[in-house]
């Protein structure tokens, strides 16, 4: 079956079982002519910071937030204190998950011990409470620890998720090493920095025959790197965000607001992610939601933490700039947010969706956002529709 035939047929069904749903607790249904309704959205790539950083964020916080944007299903990565590399410390979060979240929270475990690089984590152990292994934040470095946690990986039918970045390209970076960077003085991160690790990856996943996943890609070589591979038949998928497809390095300003890792390139690297988006070689969006405190984020570009958050203003912003701009379809975008994701963790949809006023603009205001971060680069952008109740697993999780 083909992808758009399979996302029309699950769109009718979460259509049917919403309206059911609400005219049975008569919310809405006597308007529901004029709003869209939506599969549950799915992000595999999230920072919900507990244990170990709640004044950041909390699985309870961060899973509402995420209800508000129409997520039913989230992907957590482990950079948390203890790191989830061993049963005892991923059981730390998944209590937490069981106690406090209102929607689905899948977690990542740690490739690696303390995601230092150094020994890997007792991954048969975690294997059946985590969605996959990742050390998200920081890069494998060593090419032989890489390769026997494929190895690992793919006997266990796991699949390893990247964070590609070669610490030794760095130089003390923390924007892109574009225009911006030489005009404001700042020091830059090389867009090799990315895809070199990439090409390495890829290399290992087509010996390793592991099921592979790329973070967040920013890069229009990486793009590249991964179309080609795909043609060779590497089992590869990988995200962007959505900052990355709307966003270059020339809307950059003096705030931390602007700093994540990858950071905002050039405006060729955003013209490649779409069109990767639109060939199908960018197989989903994730958000990459990483929120600070305000002091965290207070220190300009080069003294911030890198992260904003996202995943309250995502579909929103897809849809204004990317669906009403005729870029993509409503249909790829709902692939992208929806089903490719869900097919490739295997996370089920089950009695999931969200109920949208479309028509509804708004302005983009930090103070408003029930996540705990504010940081976002969209503050003051004028975008459309308004999420107006969401419900996972038959429960409404958010209400407007």
């Amino acid at each position: 079956m083909k992808t758009t035939e399979k996302a029309m047929m699950n769109q009718m069904e979460t259509e049917s079982f919403a309206k059911a749903f609400l005219a049975d607790r008569a919310i809405l249904s006597d308007r529901l002519d004029q709003y869209a309704i939506f599969p549950g959205f799915c992000d595999v790539h999230v920072h919900f910071r507990e244990p170990g950083f709640s004044y950041k964020e909390t699985i309870a916080t961060g899973s509402l937030a995420a209800a508000r944007g129409g997520y039913t299903a989230v992907c957590t990565m482990p950079n948390l204190n203890p790191v989830p590399d061993s049963a005892a410390h991923l059981k730390e979060q998944t209590d937490i998950i069981a106690r406090d979240a209102l929607i689905n929270v899948y977690p990542y475990a740690a490739i690696t011990v303390g995601q230092k690089g150094e020994v890997l984590s007792d991954m048969e152990a975690m294997a059946g409470d985590a969605i996959a292994f990742s050390d998200d934040g920081r890069g494998v470095q060593s090419e032989d620890m890489m390769r026997e946690a494929m190895k690992r990986a793919k006997a266990m039918g796991k699949m390893i998720v990247a964070h590609c970045e070669v610490n030794d390209l760095l130089r003390g970076g923390y924007i892109h090493d574009g225009e911006y960077a030489k005009a404001h003085g700042h020091r830059g991160i090389c867009s090799e920095s990315e895809y070199a690790q990439v090409e390495r990856d890829l290399r290992l996943a087509k010996e390793t025959g592991c099921s592979y996943h790329v973070c967040h890609i920013s890069a229009k070589e990486t793009v590249e790197l991964i179309r080609r591979a795909k043609a060779e038949g590497v089992d590869v998928t990988c995200e962007t965000a959505p900052h990355y497809l709307v966003m270059d390095d020339s809307d950059l300003q003096e705030d931390g607001r602007f700093k994540m890792n990858p950071p905002l390139r050039g405006a060729d690297d955003r013209r490649a992610l779409v069109e990767g988006i639109i060939d199908g070689t960018i197989d989903m969006i994730a958000t990459d939601h990483a929120p600070h405190s305000a002091e965290e984020k207070a220190k300009g570009l080069a003294g911030s933490a890198f992260g904003i958050v996202g995943i309250e203003t995502a579909f929103p912003l897809m849809y204004t700039k990317l669906v009403k701009e005729n870029v993509i379809s409503m249909e790829k975008l709902i692939d992208l947010l929806v089903y490719n994701a869900r097919r490739r963790f295997g996370i089920p949809l089950g009695e999931s969706f969200s109920v949208w006023d479309l028509n509804e603009e708004f302005t983009v205001d930090p103070n408003e956002f029930l996540s705990k971060g504010r940081a976002t680069p969209l503050s003051g952008m004028k975008l459309c529709g308004r999420n107006l109740l969401t419900v996972s697993n038959g429960k409404i999780a958010f209400r407007a």
